[in-house]
């Protein structure tokens, strides 16, 4: 079984190679995680066991939760963090094509907030 914090280690470096070249990027601590910001949003969060919260617009949640190993994030147990939180399962983001995909979206959605496009 792989340690837990080795594989969100993992995903960390992995975020870090898809999202520094981003303007003002920088990972905070929270709640055991490592979350992404760029300018000053939260794009994602690389979580223990290197599964992935992303922060994705919520008028596409229903599109990206339907995507495999996609699921409503919670924030414990029957307390889903609405929509355009998504938890993607560790197992479906070993290939950097498919995280990529994911980072994507949740950036598509970063731009369109920081633009003004789309109000938090």
């Amino acid at each position: 079984m792989t340690d837990p914090r080795a594989a969100q280690t993992e995903l960390v470096a992995r975020l870090h190679g898809l999202l520094d070249d981003e303007p003002t990027t920088r990972v905070i601590p929270m709640f055991g995680s490592r979350a992404f910001m760029v300018r000053d949003k939260m794009v994602c969060c690389a979580l223990k066991g290197g599964h992935l919260l992303a922060h994705v617009d919520p008028d596409d949640d229903a599109k990206f939760s339907g995507k495999p190993g996609a699921s409503p994030a919670e924030m414990g147990p029957g307390r889903e963090m609405g929509p355009g939180w998504i938890q993607v399962a560790a197992e479906v983001i070993t290939e950097d094509s498919r995280l990529r995909f994911w980072v994507d979206a949740c950036m598509a959605f970063n731009r369109a907030q920081t633009s003004g496009l789309k109000q938090p």
